[in-house]
């Protein structure tokens, strides 16, 4: 079996280490793969394929920035892409993200239309079926459910600074990406799965595959990271993003700790360093880290994980933090609230910071000990990347049996 897979990056963020694992997997059962990028550097990948350079990037986000044609640059870099895919000739095409200023999704999906082979679409985000935005749920805009215009995201990722496309985007969108024979869509949580059914991509067979993580790395770590940054006799409340974009709920972090008593501090990892001297004394702020075991040391040290998130799918973070035997608080929000269960942490509503202060005095009381054995048992039970991204082998050689049939 041959599969090409498509995707932002290759090998770094959750989707590019998503592929780049799906990757290793297919090549160590004996069949052949290839990932196809747009941006960056592939890393822990071996057969690869980079479409278009700096100058078709750049080209493309000005598109966006100035017109809101996101997706609809990078003609001649997608055109030399499509005829290597033609020479390849894969048996499947999984697609992960296909915005990100690095490809045309005219040109492809009308490429995929006449190809005619299987094709899985792994939904990270709800971009796919909306005329603008990645998420929706800042903005309460349910219009994706009828027709976007008026775009109230239009500033967000994929930012436009002047027009707003969203009509006409969202008329492509359903014309394009509508209508192929041969499609599976796949989402991390059962919440995507469900906007996707009242959106215009309800045709489609949809499967849920949980993310996944390696539990060989985000396991239980002990390290000296406490006295490190003198943190010894402190209960410790954990925060994780890269970047610190608005959804990912700073801004309660900088509330909650106008709350904390001296016992009690916050750790924030993957701030810029003009972040970490805008914060306040109470909070210790860490760049971001690109060493899996150095943050699996912060979630062990760690005696909760507090997650804010306003718009997520299903956040890898949650999962590092129950690996590592850390309980979780997060927002009701996506796909995030599935990550957990009544033992192994708690699930808030937005902006209630008054009984997120609560649950971190019960949990002081109590001792990360009462959660961590329920944390790892369920990371181990269900996040296992092997056994997730095995799940993704098993639907290709399904969809593939049945073209044969």
């Amino acid at each position: 079996m041959k599969v090409l897979q498509v995707n932002t990056v290759c090998g770094t963020g959750s989707t590019g280490r998503i592929a780049a694992d799906i990757h290793k997997m297919l090549i160590e059962q004996g069949h052949e793969s290839i990932v196809a990028y747009g941006r960056g550097t592939a890393h822990n990948c071996d057969n690869t394929i980079k479409i278009g350079n700096n100058l078709d990037f750049y080209r493309h986000a000005l598109k966006t920035r100035i017109l809101d044609e996101h997706g609809f640059g990078s003609k001649n870099a997608t055109r030399k892409f499509l005829e290597r895919v033609k020479n390849y000739n894969p048996d499947i095409i999984h697609l992960h993200n296909v915005h990100g200023y690095y490809i045309n999704i005219e040109l492809l999906f009308n490429f995929l239309r006449e190809y005619n082979k299987p094709i899985v679409w792994t939904l990270h985000d709800c971009w796919a079926f909306t005329g603008h935005c990645s998420y929706f749920d800042f903005a309460n805009c349910y219009k994706w459910e009828t027709h976007c215009q008026k775009c109230p995201e239009k500033k967000s990722y994929p930012k436009s600074t002047f027009l707003d496309n969203s009509y006409d985007n969202f008329e492509k969108k359903k014309e394009l990406f509508t209508g192929l024979k041969n499609m599976t869509l796949v989402t991390p949580s059962q919440w995507l799965a469900n906007l996707v059914k009242r959106s215009f991509l309800k045709e489609y067979p949809v499967k849920v595959i949980n993310n996944g993580i390696d539990l060989n790395v985000f396991k239980p770590t002990p390290s000296d990271f406490r006295k490190k940054y003198d943190l010894e006799n402190k209960f410790i409340i954990l925060g994780v993003a890269s970047p610190w974009t608005r959804r990912k709920g700073l801004e309660y972090f900088i509330e909650l700790s106008k709350m904390l008593s001296d016992k009690e501090a916050i750790i924030l990892v993957g701030l810029s360093k003009k972040g970490i001297k805008d914060l306040p004394k109470n909070i210790v702020g860490i760049t971001r880290t690109n060493s899996p075991k150095e943050l699996a040391e912060i979630y062990t040290a760690s005696d909760i994980y507090f997650n804010p998130t306003l718009e997520d799918n299903f956040p890898t973070t949650n999962l590092e933090a129950l690996a590592c035997g850390t309980p979780v608080i997060t927002f009701n929000t996506g796909g995030s609230i599935e990550t957990i269960d009544s033992s192994t942490g708690y699930i808030v509503e937005k902006g209630d910071l008054q009984e997120v202060k609560q649950i971190i005095q019960r949990t002081e009381k109590e001792g990360k000990d009462k959660y961590s054995k329920h944390c790892i048992t369920r990371a181990n039970n269900y996040y296992d990347k092997n056994k997730k991204f095995l799940e993704y082998i098993e639907l290709y050689e399904k969809l593939g049996k049945e073209v044969q049939i």
